[in-house]
C-alpha cells in the first residue's frame, strides 16, 4: 500500500485545478483517473456540443485560453485539448486508467482501493463531478418495448436513432440543443417541457455571460441566497454556444416546427400523459428572465454613458398553444425514441463513508465534506454560482487547498505534541 498526504479522485478540470493548488502548497498528492484525462468530455458528450461560456471565461489556476477567438465557444475537441494541455503544463501527478473501487476510513485518514493497488491518504478530494449517471426517471421502464430509450451520455448523432419521431424530455440546454439537432435531421420532434431557465445569448450587444460576470451575479455565494438546495438544483440555462450567437429558447423550437408539450408525467398502454402546467411553467420562466434583465439594467445604470451598451430590450413571451396536448399515443406521432434530457447525478457507489444524504448527495459545507479530511469540488454552486463553470473552479480549488493544508498542519501538530 502506498502512503501519501492527499488523493484526488478525478482528472477533469476540477481535479486538475485542485492538484495545481496543492502543488503550490507543496502537498504531496496523486490524481487518480478511471480513464483518460478529461474522460467524461471524451466519452460521455455528443460531438456537436459546445461550451455555454465564451472562450475568455475558460480559465483555470495558472492557465487560460490562449487562442484567437476569445468571444467564441469551445467545441468538444477544443475542450479536450484545453484540459489535456492544462494537465501537461501543470505537471499534474495523474494516474490514468486507475478506477477507484472503494474508499473507506482507515486510521488517521482513508484507504483508497483501486484496480491498480491501494493508497492510504490523510486527506481526500472527490473531484469525480456531478454528471456521472444520467438521471432517467422511473417511468422509462414503462415505455413499450419497441421504443428506444436514450440518455444524452449515450447519444452521439441522429443517425444512431431509429427512423421516426423522437420525444425529447427536458427543456434545459441539453434538451433544446438535441431537439434542434434531431429535428434538423428530418425527424419530427416533440419536446416535453418542465421547469427551465430562459436566458438570451446576447443582451444589449454583449454576451449574457459578460453581464453575469461583470454585474457580480456569478460571484454570489452561499450567504447571498436564501435556499442553497434550490440554488444547487437549478436547471442549466437555455443557451447554446455558436458563431451566430443565436437565441435558443422555446420560441425557437416552435419556429423550427418542434411540438411543445408539458412535463412528461406517465405512460400507459403506449399513451404518454403530460402535465397541464405548460403555460404556467413558461410564464414563470419569462417572469424570472425579466427580473434578471431588470437587475442587469439597474447595474448598467451606474456605468459611464460611454460604456458602449445598446439600449435595454425585452423579448417576446413564450408562445404556448391555448390548449396544450395532455396525452399522446406514441404510435400516432410515429415516435420510436425517447431521449431523456433530464439531467445527471453523481456516482458515489464506491464511497464507503457515511456522508451521503437520503438522495445520495454529499453532505458538505462549501466543499468541506462532513467527515475529517474529506473534500469535494466540481459540484453546482459549491461555493458560488460560477462553480458550475470552468472559470469558477479556481476560487473553489484555492479555498479547498488552503483548508486541506490547514487540516494537515493540525494533524502534524497533534502528532508531535507530547
Amino acid at each position: 500500500m502506498t502512503r501519501i498526504d492527499t488523493v484526488v479522485i478525478g482528472a477533469g478540470h476540477a481535479g486538475l485545478a485542485v492538484s495545481y493548488c496543492l502543488s503550490e502548497l507543496d502537498i504531496e498528492h496523486v490524481v487518480l483517473e478511471r480513464g483518460e484525462v478529461g474522460n467524461s468530455w471524451r466519452h460521455e458528450r455528443w460531438p456537436s456540443l459546445t461550451l455555454l461560456t465564451p472562450n475568455w471565461q475558460s480559465t483555470l489556476p495558472g492557465y487560460s485560453y490562449g487562442g484567437s477567438e476569445p468571444d467564441g465557444y469551445m467545441t468538444m475537441a477544443e475542450v479536450i485539448a484545453f484540459i489535456d494541455d492544462y494537465a501537461r503544463v501543470s505537471r499534474a501527478p495523474v494516474r490514468t486508467h486507475t478506477r477507484v473501487i472503494r474508499v473507506a476510513p482507515a486510521g488517521d485518514g482513508y484507504q483508497v482501493n483501486t484496480g491498480c493497488g491501494a493508497w492510504h491518504c490523510k486527506t481526500l478530494v472527490i473531484a469525480s463531478g456531478a454528471c456521472n449517471l444520467p438521471a432517467v426517471p422511473r417511468i422509462a421502464a414503462d415505455l413499450p418495448q419497441h421504443i428506444q430509450s436514450v440518455a444524452p451520455s449515450n447519444y452521439r448523432s441522429p443517425d444512431q436513432l431509429p427512423e421516426g419521431g423522437v420525444l425529447v424530455v427536458g427543456a434545459s440546454a441539453t434538451g433544446l440543443q438535441l431537439a434542434a439537432e434531431i429535428h434538423q435531421s428530418g425527424r419530427p420532434v416533440t419536446l416535453a417541457v418542465g421547469e427551465h431557465v430562459r436566458m438570451p445569448r446576447l443582451y444589449r450587444g454583449r454576451d449574457i455571460q459578460w453581464w453575469l460576470h461583470a454585474a457580480g451575479v456569478l460571484d454570489e455565494g452561499l450567504d447571498d441566497i436564501d435556499d442553497i438546495v434550490r440554488g444547487r438544483n437549478l436547471p442549466s440555462p437555455q443557451l447554446v454556444g455558436s458563431r451566430e450567437r443565436q437565441i435558443l429558447d422555446l420560441n425557437t423550437m416552435t419556429s423550427l416546427g418542434i411540438r411543445l408539450v408539458g412535463r412528461f408525467m406517465s405512460i400507459a398502454n403506449g399513451t404518454a400523459f403530460f402535465s397541464g402546467s405548460l403555460r404556467n411553467v413558461c410564464a414563470l420562466a419569462d417572469l424570472k428572465m425579466g427580473r434578471l434583465l431588470n437587475t442587469l439594467d439597474e447595474w448598467a445604470a451606474s456605468l459611464p454613458e460611454d460604456a458602449g451598451l445598446a439600449p435595454p430590450e425585452r423579448f417576446p413571451r413564450t408562445a404556448v398553444d391555448a390548449s396544450p396536448c395532455l396525452q399522446l399515443k406514441l404510435r400516432d406521432r410515429d415516435i420510436n425514441t425517447v431521449l431523456w434530457a433530464t439531467g445527471y447525478q453523481p456516482d458515489y457507489s464506491w464511497l464507503d463513508v457515511p456522508v451521503l444524504d437520503r438522495k445520495g448527495k454529499l453532505r458538505h459545507d462549501g466543499g468541506v465534506v462532513k467527515a475529517p479530511g474529506l473534500y469535494t469540488i466540481g459540484l453546482p454552486f459549491l461555493r458560488r454560482r460560477k462553480s458550475s463553470f470552468i472559470h469558477g473552479t479556481e476560487d473553489d480549488a484555492r479555498y479547498i487547498a488552503r483548508h486541506l493544508h490547514q487540516y494537515l498542519e493540525k494533524l502534524s501538530s497533534e502528532s508531535t505534541t507530547p
